[in-house]
């Protein structure tokens, strides 16, 4: 993956104030611990035999530690209690040097001085936000996408966390789905690829360092399934779908050597996950030899009662611990029960010591047995929090998660000649909407508005008009006479529209993602004035936006692009970054097309319906069947064209590989950036098979007139599916291969042959 820069960055690049993701990943880099695996097994070994069985239990439990750094209170005293007693394993909530050296203190008077882990859902930065998973999958930049974590893991070291609920890797099909904001999106592929990435950034290659958190991959799994998008929900899928699309990112994170995973509130096929035995004994810990420890979600083994899986606690905590669950998250559901199941003989103490033993050997990775503070150093904290690369990384990911879907008569850039922009909307001036959803510290005086942006970019010689116009979800039109009156009196419209930032993420699934309120009408009527209307769109999933989508003259969607996105939006709308976007997940039309994910499709016994022809056939009679913007799609201010497809051989055996080749031009006036995409299908199989599937991409920078060639490798693997005994094969036979620039716009196309 390429990483560039823009014009206005370019000097602190030059200057090394801005390193490079490799540059910035590895400057003074702290070692990790130096222990081999022999002698952390032996460490391990020792402590274990040296205690109780109340204290191995106390290890499984996890509890939030908002209540324990503030004022006296039962709640505070009864947990204080627990970790001096070596009765609790970790604490989530707690972050800051003062915080968390104060709690680790109260860990090291228990009889065994075990250290605590401290754990926070830091999902898209510690200090510095940066844009939202899925606007960071839409840049389909690997390194970017590491780098960032890198740096909400390094800012999170250095405030004393060890352990970040972090990266969501479930495939998430569905927009209704709030948290389909914390994923990748739809595909199976990309989201494996980015769940790599994802981790590596959190972690770095080794456990140890100062700079680095263990990630964990959630939630173990199917939950992006959940039934009519709705969190919390129950999940029936076949075996075969689970190991095709719902398991390989997972199975990615697990190779790139994550520390943790956490499994989810979702039943599977009528098993809930948190006790599933077949997901975390049999995949995990058995087939996939998984050597870290499983954290149950908040509360999701005592909510094993509520499902109708469990009689009470205790039978919770017996099935949960049984089926692979190590640590009880704020379940208070093993610390009750776990120790007498134990002694009645209804638990084995086999499966306590292995959960145990999981959660000591990342705690003796980590050092924290040599440095219980290590990660608690004051004047790293002010350093570490203060750096100013970290929101040139930021203000750079922003950059590449915005996508261009319209751009009619190359409304933009934003020329340096406009004299007077008017800058209306809900939206415009917010701050606090562009972080997002699961932000760790939501200071909004460290947050760029769009209007922010703006104006620094413009200068002095534009005047920057406002307007609100409206509110997100309200019905007044109160505004509309005052914002039409501002447009009129500028040279160009930047209408900035969305959801506000607590409208998507955990338990905000929606059965209506249309733009909220009367923000389309306000669009219609700065339409109607006849200036030119570019709309930016912001928000934390896929919405509907008919008026806009068919009448706006340019259309941004910036999701919430994070405390640096009003500069990066500056950049992209005047063009001092050309925007190279990709969506990671399909936009309906409307609600009634769900699921439309583009790997969903089939040709069926009665192919997709066209002009002229029989009207039974798979199709709807009120809407196409296309979606409003297909999987992959995104603008450039550029244009990229597709040449001269090369294919080393026509057949190829096991063993073997295939060179696909074709060259990629640059054939506008401007560098930019394009996403090459190669696509597959199997046409005849024993199990009928997508219409096309993503099996690799690239990013390729190019300057104007530019041409580079491009090589993507087909071998067996990338053929293979799993079929109906969930054998992984790859069967012989004719294969269809297109490469584009999205998945409905295939600009090669080819075929190989499986022998």
């Amino acid at each position: 993956m390429t990483f560039s820069f823009p014009k206005l960055l370019l000097p602190l690049l030059f200057l090394g104030l801005l390193p490079g993701p490799a540059a910035m990943a590895q400057k003074k880099k702290p070692a990790p611990t130096t222990a081999s695996p022999a002698d952390i097994e032996r460490r391990v070994a020792d402590l274990l035999a040296q205690m109780t069985l109340e204290e191995k239990v106390g290890q499984l439990n996890q509890y939030s530690g908002r209540e324990v750094t503030g004022p006296a209170n039962d709640r505070k005293n009864t947990l204080l209690t627990s970790i001096r007693n070596g009765q609790v394993g970790s604490m989530l909530n707690v972050k800051g040097v003062h915080d968390t050296r104060e709690i680790q203190a109260e860990a090291l008077k228990s009889r065994l001085k075990i250290p605590l882990l401290f754990s926070l859902d830091v999902i898209h930065g510690y200090q510095t936000t940066f844009p939202i998973p899925l606007a960071e999958a839409a840049s389909w930049d690997l390194d970017a996408i590491r780098l960032g974590a890198h740096v909400a893991a390094r800012e999170a070291a250095a405030s004393g966390i060890h352990w970040t609920f972090a990266p969501m890797v479930d495939v998430g099909r569905d927009p209704r789905w709030g948290r389909v904001m914390e994923g990748a999106g739809e595909d199976t592929y990309l989201s494996a690829q980015i769940a790599r990435a994802r981790v590596l950034g959190f972690q770095g290659e080794k456990l140890g360092g100062t700079d680095a958190v263990m990630a964990c991959a959630k939630h173990f799994a199917a939950y992006g399934a959940a039934t009519a998008g709705r969190d919390y929900n129950a999940v029936d899928l076949s075996p075969q779908q689970l190991w095709e699309t719902y398991l390989p990112p997972f199975k990615a994170a697990a190779d790139a050597g994550v520390a943790t995973f956490m499994n989810s509130f979702n039943t599977l096929n009528g098993i809930p996950a948190t006790s599933n035995a077949y997901l975390q004994r049999d995949i995990l810990k058995g087939q996939w030899q998984y050597p870290g420890f499983v954290v149950s979600d908040w509360g999701s083994i005592k909510e094993l009662v509520t499902w109708g899986y469990a009689a009470d606690k205790a039978d919770a905590a017996k099935k949960a611990v049984t089926a692979g669950s190590d640590m009880d998250m704020e379940g208070d559901v093993y610390s009750q029960s776990l120790a007498q199941l134990v002694k009645d003989g209804r638990v084995k103490i086999d499966l306590v010591d292995d959960a145990v033993r999981r959660i000591l050997r990342k705690k003796f990775e980590l050092g924290l047995f040599d440095d219980a503070y290590r990660f608690s150093d004051e004047k790293r904290e002010k350093q570490v929090l203060n750096d100013p690369q970290n929101r040139a990384a930021a203000r750079q990911m922003a950059q590449k998660s915005l996508v261009l879907l319209k751009n009619e008569n190359a409304t933009l850039p934003l020329g340096n000649q406009l004299r007077k922009i008017a800058l209306i909307g809900p939206i415009a001036k917010s701050r606090r909407d562009l972080d997002g959803s699961w932000t760790v510290n939501a200071d909004t005086a460290r947050i760029t508005s769009l209007y922010d942006g703006l104006r620094q970019r413009a200068g002095k010689a534009t005047e920057l008009l406002y307007a609100k116009g409206c509110t997100v979800s309200g019905d007044s039109r109160a505004g509309f006479d005052q914002a039409v009156a501002t447009a009129k009196n500028a040279d160009v419209i930047v209408l900035a529209v969305g959801e506000t930032w607590d409208m998507t993420g955990e338990a905000k699934s929606r059965t209506d993602i249309h733009l909220p309120g009367v923000q389309e009408e306000l669009f219609k009527a700065l339409k109607a004035t006849g200036k030119p209307v570019v709309v930016v769109v912001f928000g934390g999933r896929p919405l509907i936006f008919d008026a806009i989508a068919e009448q706006a003259d340019a259309i941004l969607y910036a999701w919430w692009p994070g405390s640096e996105g009003g500069l990066a939006l500056a950049d992209v709308l005047y063009g001092d970054y050309n925007p190279a976007g990709k969506l990671p997940i399909t936009f309906p039309r409307n609600v009634g097309q769900i699921p439309i994910a583009y790997n969903q499709q089939y040709n069926t016994g009665r192919p997709l319906l066209k002009p002229g022809e029989n009207r039974y056939r798979s199709a709807y009679i009120d809407a196409p069947n296309t979606p409003r913007y297909a999987f992959g799609y995104g603008l450039s201010y550029t244009a990229f064209t597709y040449s001269d497809l090369k294919i080393s051989r026509p057949q190829l055996k096991a063993g073997e590989s295939v060179q696909v080749s074709f060259t990629l031009t640059n054939t506008g006036k401007v560098a930019g950036e394009e996403v090459a995409q190669l696509y597959l299908r199997d046409p005849v199989a024993s199990l009928v098979r997508p219409l096309r599937e993503l099996k690799d991409f690239r990013k390729i920078s190019l300057k104007p007139g530019e041409s580079k060639t491009v090589t993507f490798t087909i071998d067996k693997d990338k053929l293979a599916f799993y079929n109906s005994t969930l054998e992984w094969v790859a069967e012989p036979g004719k294969f269809n291969l297109m490469i584009g620039s999205a998945s409905d716009d295939i600009r090669l196309e080819g075929a190989v042959e499986l022998q």
